[in-house]
């Protein structure tokens, strides 16, 4: 999410053309000339690989109020646009034409609005360099104001997205693994999270890549352009309180141990100059803050293992630690794991969730600083965007939220809750330039019992029933679910306040064995792995969903991974 507008779209390291964008007024013009001008044009492209692009363009309108408008340019090049948002845009040749939707065609005096798009090219993706907003032509911004080549910087000397203009970093083991699987080469060269979630996983385990052959496989590939590495922070003690299947090494007190043993030498690696030109994004503790809210006290879904981890605040401390630590160093951004819609969406969790992010985030040295953003549904399973049905809905008079499915939560899918919940954590505290990013390696749903449509109006449950993308029995089921498929591809600033969708579970890395399996890495079984388990208060006591037969948690399940590609939505 950007702190400034030109700011966040200067993204432009990868052009070509090399000199990002071109104005359309002669330099010597002076300031009251541009400000005459009727309008403005920002455009800028966010990523680029071999054969495509992500761009934004970001309209202002200096002149009279509007209430629909049409944007135009033309390539220079073979550029063809593939698809967009918040604009209905249609080419011919070389010739687009931005349309606005029907609900942001208002463009008051002063007042901009942003769509963006992805495109196709060969050869060289040449920049625009002449607009016009309803047949006038526009100024194109130069993009002076931001930090080129990475979306703008603010005071610490860090983007405000670290996401556009970069590539992300492709994880050699985890593509080996996928590429080895039938139709896996679909997916192999996808960008995917490496999981730090012991002490041993630091230096490498089992004969695993650790973290400097990670970062030096990344300098590897970044060439001459800009490189995220996306690595999740995963060893709190006590971690995961209310489930077995990811219980780590550390007991519930060893916080120094975690500090020094854990935090401690991922700093300093991550510290090393020669890494300085790296991205690197780190998802901070999944699961833990929000246990605190929804798995303690009176409440039915609390354990004892959450009531200790409240109680000697360890989470908190071992948060805040990580962030401060890790928040100091110039290239790195900490995005502090926020659950899921079907978990914090309502109301008794929604708010008492973003104060206690905000406790953890001021806690150990740490400031809201050190937060870049916040990230939702890591490693589960929530829909990005439900079509067919909306919260506002009513069925015979009967809202949606009263259908079993919503139990009256505020939401019904990860877009919506992830734009809200980014408003409660700015609300609280935390800096307006927070941007969230959403996982969505495993929510895509798709496959042949995809809903076309809205279900029948029998009743608000078969309507929400019959029309849901999300098919899992119950929206607290969360191990190697059944039906589930590959989400959108990771993608750079897709939508409002997003800063990207991200694949930060691996797919086909389990979730937990589905029967009790001997390691020595500190993972008990869970019956929600198993697919025989009638459920818990968590689960509104229903089956588990599970897929059978499933290995360790974060070891290689076959089974998952075909499961993923053959119900992948948008499909392969």
């Amino acid at each position: 999410m950007s702190r400034a507008r030109t700011a966040l779209l200067g993204a432009l390291a990868l052009i070509a053309a090399g000199s990002g964008a071109a104005s359309a007024v002669p330099a010597d013009v002076g300031t009251n000339a541009v400000a005459s001008i009727p309008c403005t044009v920002d455009y800028k492209v966010q990523s680029q690989w071999d054969t495509g692009f992500t761009a934004a363009v970001t309209v202002t309108n200096n002149g009279a109020a509007k209430s629909s408008w049409s944007v135009k340019w033309a390539y220079a090049g073979n550029q063809k646009v593939t698809s967009y948002w918040n604009t209905k845009l249609t080419q011919s040749g070389t010739a687009v034409t931005a349309n606005n939707e029907t609900y942001n065609g208002a463009l008051a005096t002063g007042s901009s609005v942003s769509f963006g798009f992805n495109g196709s090219y060969s050869g060289t993706n040449a920049l625009p360099t002449a607009f016009t907003l309803d047949g006038v032509t526009c100024n194109v911004d130069d993009g002076s104001g931001g930090g080129g080549g990475g979306g703008g910087t603010d005071p610490s000397g860090k983007v405000d997205n670290p996401y556009a203009g970069a590539k992300v970093y492709v994880n050699p083991e985890w593509s080996a693994k996928a590429a080895a699987e039938t139709g896996g080469s679909r997916i192999s060269n996808q960008p995917t999270g490496v999981w730090l979630d012991r002490i041993a996983a630091i230096n490498g385990a089992s004969g695993s890549m650790g973290l400097r052959a990670h970062l030096d496989a990344a300098l590897a590939q970044k060439g001459t352009g800009e490189e995220v590495v996306q690595l999740v922070v995963y060893d709190l003690p006590g971690r995961d309180c209310a489930a077995l299947a990811s219980n780590g090494e550390l007991g519930p007190t060893d916080i120094d141990k975690y500090k020094t043993q854990f935090i401690d030498p991922i700093a300093a690696i991550l510290s090393d100059s020669k890494y300085a030109s790296l991205r690197i994004v780190t998802t901070i503790e999944i699961d833990s803050l929000p246990n605190l809210v929804t798995n303690t006290g009176s409440r039915a879904t609390a354990t004892a293992n959450c009531d200790t981890m409240l109680a000697n605040g360890n989470y908190v401390k071992g948060v805040g630690y990580a962030l401060a630590k890790l928040g100091a160093i110039p290239n790195v951004y900490n995005y502090l794991d926020a659950g899921h819609h079907g978990w914090l969406g309502w109301d008794d969790n929604f708010a008492p969730a973003a104060t206690v992010f905000k406790q953890a985030a001021t806690a150990e040295g740490a400031t809201v600083n050190d937060v870049q953003g916040f990230i939702t549904n890591t490693a589960n399973y929530s829909a990005l965007k439900e079509n067919n049905f909306t919260i506002n809905d009513t069925v015979n008079g009967t809202s949606v939220r009263q259908s079993k499915w919503v139990d009256w939560n505020r939401y019904v899918d990860e877009l919506s809750f992830a734009q809200a919940f980014r408003t409660q954590l700015v609300s609280v505290g935390f800096n307006s330039g927070i941007g969230m990013l959403i996982d969505t390696s495993r929510n895509g749903w798709g496959g042949t019992a995809r809903p076309a449509g809205p279900g029948a109006t029998t009743s608000v449950d078969t309507y929400v029933d019959g029309g849901r993308y999300d098919r899992r029995i119950h929206i607290g089921n969360w191990c190697n679910q059944s039906g589930a498929g590959l989400g959108e591809r990771p993608k750079a600033a897709p939508a409002t306040g997003i800063d990207a969708y991200v694949w930060m579970k691996p797919p086909g890395e389990s979730d937990g064995s589905s029967t009790a399996i001997a390691n020595d890495e500190g993972k008990g079984f869970d019956r929600m792995c198993d697919p025989t388990y009638t459920g818990n208060a968590r689960n509104g006591n229903n089956l588990s969903g599970a897929l059978p037969n499933a290995p360790l948690s974060g070891h290689w399940f076959s089974a998952q991974f075909q499961e993923l590609m053959k119900n992948a939505y948008p499909a392969l």
